[in-house]
């Protein structure tokens, strides 16, 4: 069956009305005939930086690798063991397997044969579930078509029941070509199979199958210079080896000597090859583990959803060196994932896990020490996770970050099980004792750097003029004690200075209202004297300069009265650290002192504090149970009203104090809702304002 010539729909004839038509520049002069669909392979040469990154070296390297992914998931699903690749004098690439072959039959579906389906028609192939292949690098079905897309010339031979089948594409179009002229035709050559050619596929082996592409770019698609990456090339080759381990892959440049890369531990042979000083021979993790997902399924009725159970293995070589840098690569099914993504997490956090319950557990680490974090434990690390399972969910078609969600859960449960196994082997004691050392001793030089710095930069502040006038610091340079205290008014201020503890507590007023940071430029923020203060006082810059590691105190505590102004007072100084100290409420920072709204003496008892109207009345009421006199309720209208011993009774002592964390589950619901508070637009804020009036409850007002 001829393959339909790809091509782009003709606008059709607008209907003609009985008015006059619209004229150019009307609104109504846009109709249907204005719109294009694009079918078959035209969409790749339409937009090919969609397809393969870029139209430079870069993704012309990028289709070498679709097709020599495809080789390589031969090798994966058990039939291919050597992989030819070959980089020509005349600019074409070769690349040559020994798997199974493309399928020359016709599919009963499209009534196109194996090779035009694979190689003209975009998501297609034996990748979507079916048994064709249970993993594989491709995903989406377009590396082959993208290829052929995008070359203006490319040959097919396929190896299969002792018969060379040949076709050629120039453009995506299939045909014949006779010297430089192509004759489009949808025929498929068959023809003895030469010894030569057996030989060239099988190497020496008595295979009988296998499968040939060559290629050549089409210039008018890619920019002048654009060039094979013949190192990276290279490197992708020798990765592929360690991926699967007993595949034989060569690399041949022009007339040069072949290169041959093979290796027969796989992963461990990889971190091996990374580690420059190594601290201990590299260990290997292997592991299963499974999970269910919701996925269409393609059927006799097409697409359905349903559930499906991924079988998934883990492959993970590790290996702490005598230096600071560490270097993790991911792979999932043989393709490289640069950026990580969830199987990188999992292995990062069975790490931390593990390393942070054997420091804990050991007499490494003092008690009195702080875990170590993941830095800590990444300190040296060279590591190298795969995994292979079906069907895995890339952020785009080049495959560079891993999305699948439920992977991190089974390489941690897969590396923590491995790691253990390890370190309870012969052997393994000293070696988990080793690592422990390390991460422990990386932990203590990161803190000790940190309390340098913290100790000069706090010297470098304290003697210059930046600090704000008003700020009233106390004595302690020790980051995990300290807190800055911002407290509205001159009462609340003095009220608090006494209050305080000046071993840890800092003090900053400011008064009244701060500016509203939503709806002000950063100019005027910035010229502002109370927002200016406390970016000031904190010493870590604001917006894009903001550095966490910079903040001058532990804590940050807003300390405003109980009541509606002060409730408005908080929301100015979050939208303040939303907007140019976001680093510091992801960081969970920031919180918001609980000062009580009522004293209460009852007779021949210490005075008791409530903190809302249905505490005071159950309170009330239990003490007329008790037959108790209630002497006097003082109701708190401001901080300045306490005096300094009730102020860090209820509000300041750490051992008693309520303080409630800001945090951000959701940073996009707190944007929005930011926005609707406190943005510009006045008419979406009265709408919400309207709408939630009728649940709120009027008897809570403060009047």
């Amino acid at each position: 069956m001829a393959p339909r010539p790809a091509r782009t729909v003709k606008p059709t004839k607008p209907v003609k009305s009985a008015s006059a038509p619209p004229a150019d520049d009307s609104p109504f002069a846009y109709t249907a005939a204005d719109l294009q669909v694009l079918e078959g392979l035209d969409a790749v040469r339409k937009r090919p930086g969609m397809y393969i990154g870029s139209t430079d070296g870069r993704g012309l390297t990028h289709m070498v690798f679709e097709i020599v992914d495809n080789a390589v998931d031969e090798a994966l699903a058990g039939f291919c063991t050597h992989v030819e690749l070959v980089l020509h004098t005349d600019g074409s690439v070769s690349v040559a397997d020994d798997g199974r072959g493309v399928p020359v039959d016709v599919n009963p579906q499209t009534g196109l044969t194996g090779v035009e389906l694979v190689f003209t028609k975009l998501h297609a192939g034996g990748k979507f579930g079916g048994s064709g292949y249970k993993v594989s690098g491709g995903l989406h079905g377009v590396g082959a078509s993208v290829v052929n897309a995008l070359s203006s010339r490319l040959d097919v031979e396929i190896l299969r029941d002792g018969k060379l089948h040949s076709m050629s594409f120039s453009r995506g179009a299939a045909g014949v070509f006779t010297g430089d002229k192509f004759r489009p035709s949808q025929k498929i050559v068959t023809t003895t199979v030469p010894k030569d050619l057996r030989k060239g596929f099988c190497t020496g082996s008595r295979r009988t199958t296998g499968t040939r592409v060559r290629f050549w770019k089409d210039a008018e698609m890619f920019l002048a210079d654009a060039t094979f990456d013949v190192g990276l090339i290279r490197e992708r080759l020798a990765t592929s080896s360690y991926l699967v381990p007993g595949l034989t892959l060569s690399l041949q440049v022009a007339d040069a000597e072949p290169e041959v890369f093979f290796s027969k531990n796989g992963t461990k042979d990889l971190v091996a090859s990374l580690a420059a000083s190594p601290a201990h021979p590299p260990i290997h993790l292997v592991g299963r583990g499974s999970f269910t997902e919701k996925v269409p399924l393609l059927s006799d009725d097409g697409l359905r959803t349903g559930e499906v159970e991924r079988d998934v293995e883990v492959d993970v070589a590790l290996c702490w060196t005598t230096g600071f840098d560490s270097l993790t690569k991911s792979y999932v099914n043989i393709v490289a994932t640069p950026k990580g993504g969830t199987h990188v997490a999992g292995l990062e956090r069975a790490l931390v896990k593990v390393l942070q319950d054997l420091a804990s557990q050991g007499r490494t680490m003092k008690a009195s020490e702080d875990p170590p974090e993941k830095a800590d434990v990444l300190e040296g690390l060279v590591a190298v996770v795969a995994v292979r399972f079906p069907e895995p969910q890339y952020e785009g078609q080049t495959k560079e970050v891993l999305g699948t969600a439920a992977i991190a859960k089974v390489v941690a449960d897969a590396v923590s099980a491995g790691l253990d196994a390890a370190f309870a082997a012969r052997g393994g004691k000293s070696l988990a004792k080793g690592i422990v050392e390390k991460v422990v001793s990386a932990a203590r030089t990161r803190r000790a750097l940190r309390a340098q710095r913290e100790v000069l930069r706090r010297k470098s502040a304290l003697e210059s003029s930046a600090l704000p006038a008003k700020l009233v610091d106390c004595r302690s340079s020790d980051l995990d004690r300290t807190e800055l205290l911002i407290v509205e008014g001159d009462s609340a201020m003095g009220t608090g200075k006494s209050a305080r503890d000046a071993e840890f507590q800092a003090l900053l007023p400011i008064r009244g209202k701060i500016l509203n940071t939503l709806r002000a430029s950063e100019q005027k923020m910035l010229e502002n004297q109370e927002c200016a203060a406390i970016i000031a006082a904190l010493g870590a810059g604001c917006g894009r300069t903001f550095d966490l590691e910079s903040v001058r105190y532990g804590k940050l505590i807003l300390l405003a009265d109980a009541d509606v102004d002060g409730a408005h007072i908080r929301c100015l100084l979050l939208s303040l650290a939303w907007r140019y100290m976001r680093p510091l409420l992801e960081a969970g920072r920031i919180y918001a002192a609980v000062p009580p709204l009522h004293r209460v003496s009852i007779t021949g008892e210490e005075p008791r504090y409530t903190y809302s109207d249905p505490e005071l009345q159950k309170l009330l009421a239990d003490a007329a149970t008790r037959k108790r006199i209630v002497r006097e309720v003082q109701r708190y209208k401001g901080l300045g009203e306490m005096d300094a011993n009730q102020l860090f009774d209820t509000t300041l002592d750490p051992s008693r104090r309520l303080l409630r964390r800001m945090t951000l589950d959701d940073a996009a619901y707190a944007s929005e809702t930011f926005e609707l508070l406190m943005g510009d637009e006045v008419a979406p804020r009265r709408d919400f304002i309207v709408e939630a009036s009728g649940d709120f409850d009027r008897s809570s007002l403060d009047i």
